[in-house]
This record gives structure tokens, C-alpha cells and sequence, in this order.
């Protein structure tokens, strides 16, 4: 049990973290409106992990603390991101949106329970047996796909 109370403190400081280094990576980018051809920009990219955040991990997160056995449909985040994304949006205020929802969720899994960890949900696509564990899990390698993407494209 000890071991694994020690990966799940592990795993929300990489959360809070890699989130940290997502909006710092977005925010000193040269120019948030260019990137190689065919790749994302960073304000794109931005407006996408906050949007999943907030709509996807981050509410399967929160739901799975509070309901039983919540049900979560499949999400399309090709079609989110072509009807909602907004060029004109600042990024300095997606950013501080997206921090502001790391910052919550993780404070909310700190103070959780053993047993909440474990609490299960089901999915339409993915099935039953869906730990929070698991979404918090997926809301990081989410952020780290992004993250890692953004450096690439920096180093070159």
C-alpha cells in the first residue's frame, strides 16, 4: 500500500508539473501562431489541452470523485477542436485557465482517499472497470504527448 500511495504523490507532482512546463514551453514560444508544416501551433495546442482538460480528464476526474459508477461518452477532440477553437482568444488566458484547473484537480486528488483513488467508472468505448486512478493517469501522458511536441518543435 505504501508503494502505492508513493506512485500516486508521484504522479500528481509530474502532473502538476508537466502542466507547469506545458504553459511555460506555450508562453516563450518565438511566435504562438507558427509551427512546422502540418503541426499545431502552440496557441493551438494550448487551447486543445485546456479544452480536453476541462471536458475530458479533468471532468472524468472530478465526476468519478463524486458519483458512482459515472458512465462517460466517447469524445471526438478532432470535431471539438473545429467547432470551438478561437484564434483570437489570448493565450496568457488559456493558459491561466488550464493552470487553474491543474491546480484544482490535483488539490481535490491530495486530499483523496485511498478508496477514492479506486472508485470506478465506465466508459462507451472503453468499457467498465475504469479507475479515477486511470484518468488521472491518461490527463498526464495527454499532457507529456503535447509537451514533448512543443519541445521538439522548439529544438528545431
Amino acid at each position: 500500500m505504501k508503494e502505492l500511495m508513493e506512485y500516486r504523490e508521484k504522479l500528481l507532482a509530474r502532473l502538476r508539473e508537466a502542466s507547469a512546463e506545458l504553459c511555460e514551453a506555450c508562453r516563450t514560444a518565438k511566435n504562438p501562431f507558427s509551427s512546422a508544416e502540418g503541426e499545431w501551433t502552440p496557441h493551438q495546442i494550448a487551447f486543445h489541452v485546456r479544452g480536453i482538460d476541462r471536458e475530458v480528464y479533468g471532468m472524468r476526474i472530478r465526476r468519478t470523485m463524486k458519483e458512482e459508477n459515472p458512465l462517460f461518452k466517447n469524445f471526438d477532440p478532432g470535431g471539438w477542436m473545429a467547432a470551438h477553437y478561437n484564434y483570437d482568444e489570448p493565450l496568457g488566458i488559456i493558459l491561466d485557465e488550464f493552470w487553474s484547473g491543474i491546480v484544482e484537480v490535483t488539490g481535490l486528488l491530495n486530499s483523496a482517499t485511498q478508496e477514492v483513488w479506486s472508485r470506478q467508472s465506465q466508459h462507451e468505448a472503453l468499457g467498465k472497470d475504469l479507475t479515477l486512478q486511470l484518468w488521472v493517469e491518461r490527463s498526464l501522458a495527454h499532457i507529456e504527448e503535447h509537451l514533448a511536441g512543443l519541445k521538439n518543435a522548439q529544438s528545431q
